[in-house]
């Protein structure tokens, strides 16, 4: 075998160990995704919530643990469990994720003072539930995304 082959099989094999999923997370997520997702069972009514809006595709939400005032999850429908699983067919559901949460910061008063929209993607964003899901918050001064080094 060639240097070059094995600097790039070693390459292959390290850079999941240093920068991917620890086999925790994995675990984790792969019984997480064997079974309902918290927001399917909203969508079909198993769980209760309080629902701010809803049509064919998208439901949005008050979440358990708000983070900021105004707090929504909106969600769609179709369940895909991070944006890693989108495929062009999602194309026109990603888009009205975004116009829905327009609307729905209108309707709660914070789309002139600002707001932020948040999609967290796997391990180090902090994903727990393996439905694709927006955040909207508002309702205050948000502050930086991440802390500032």
């Amino acid at each position: 075998m060639k240097i070059s082959q094995l600097i790039i099989m070693f390459s292959l094999l390290t850079t999941s160990f240093f920068w991917g999923q620890s086999p925790e997370y994995q675990k984790k997520k792969a019984e997480k995704i064997q079974m309902n997702s918290v927001f399917t069972k909203i969508i079909n009514r198993e769980l209760k919530a309080t629902i701010v809006y809803e049509d064919k595709d998208i439901i949005a939400f008050f979440p358990l643990r708000p983070q900021a005032p105004i707090h929504l999850l909106i969600v769609p429908k179709k369940e895909i469990h991070t944006i890693n699983d989108v495929s062009e067919e999602d194309t026109l559901l990603l888009g009205k994720l975004f116009l829905v949460a327009k609307k729905l910061a209108k309707e709660q008063g914070i789309s002139e003072t600002g707001y932020r929209l948040s999609i967290n993607i796997n391990e180090d964003a902090g994903q727990s539930v393996f439905h694709l899901h927006m955040h909207l918050l508002g309702g205050k001064n948000l502050g930086p995304m991440v802390t500032q080094e």
